[in-house]
């Protein structure tokens, strides 16, 4: 079979250290929430698959969690996570924050793109925060190191620079057949879509080390016509994280559980009804037995 004339589809990975707005880009660019966000770091902890389709292609991204150093196992799945979806892509975007400037665990992400054989666009994101002659300083800071192909200011906050850096990427993407059908955004599960966005609710309600310490699997989901109903379980690591995601008569896993409902109604189309309830699984970010029960593992390669 022939390759459809101009026809163009591939693979891009957004790549960077936790915070710099991988995840909100990509959602600004699809039009569609996939991947959710929060304030806070290194809420992504799994790879994000979204698709752009274009008039005469598709651009495949990859979200990725954000690249540092490591505490506890966790956190090495989510680098490794990163470290993986730099390979057999077709592009790669590096996105760094305007308004911080470049940090250590920026370096720590561009030395890892130094060994990458594709072509480097790089996003200087939170530009609606700062002024292009800081993003252009940035540009040239990286381009002592890395050759790139574009460097972009973009906001996903107001739009600039997403068409254009679309744009760029397009030009970059080999003719070939589309991976997936037109009516697909992600290939998220309906299990893992829940349970992320449980998990964002936790993320802006909560403080301190208690996001970070909280993992969330949907034990079943089920269609009954004019409702749907959630089983959901959020682990902690400790008995006085757990009550503090109980909250005092239950008032913050209610909260939780509100935004959460809402949101997953807007997404069903339907009513809801999420039961949470709060378990301990100590020290589970440090065991990998701990870590592949509640769905973070990879396979070998």
């Amino acid at each position: 079979m022939e390759t459809p004339k101009g026809y163009k589809a591939g693979f891009v990975s957004f790549i960077g250290r936790p915070n710099v707005g991988k995840s909100s880009l990509l959602n600004a660019i699809l039009g569609h929430k996939v991947a959710i966000v929060s304030d806070k770091p290194q809420t992504t902890r799994n790879r994000i698959l979204g698709v752009k389709h274009l008039e005469n292609g598709q651009i495949i991204f990859l979200d990725t969690p954000g690249i540092h150093k490591p505490q506890h196992k966790l956190n090495e799945y989510m680098v490794e996570v990163a470290v993986r979806a730099l390979k057999d892509v077709d592009a790669v975007v590096l996105v760094v924050d305007c308004k911080e400037g470049l940090t250590e665990e920026d370096d720590l992400v561009i030395e890892r793109l130094t060994e990458v054989k594709c072509p480097i666009v790089c996003a200087l994101n939170k530009i609606d925060l700062t002024n292009l002659e800081r993003a252009e300083s940035i540009r040239e800071q990286i381009e002592q190191v890395l050759k790139l192909e574009a460097a972009i200011p973009t906001s996903a906050v107001t739009g600039e620079g997403l068409r254009e850096l679309v744009d760029k990427l397009f030009e970059l993407m080999p003719e070939g057949y589309p991976f997936y059908p037109e009516d697909m955004i992600t290939d998220q599960p309906e299990h893992f879509m829940a349970a992320e966005i449980i998990r964002e609710k936790i993320f802006h309600l909560t403080r301190q080390e208690i996001p970070y310490s909280t993992a969330v699997v949907v034990e079943d989901i089920k269609d009954k016509g004019d409702v749907v109903v959630i089983d959901a379980y959020i682990f902690v690591e400790k008995d006085s994280q757990k009550g503090i995601v109980i909250g005092k008569e239950g008032r913050m896993l209610k909260k939780i559980g509100q935004f959460a409902r809402e949101e997953l109604e807007r997404i069903y189309g339907k009513k809801v009804y999420l039961n949470l309830w709060v378990k301990v699984k100590e020290k589970w970010r440090r065991k990998e037995g701990s870590l592949r029960e509640l769905g973070y593992y990879l396979k070998k390669e």
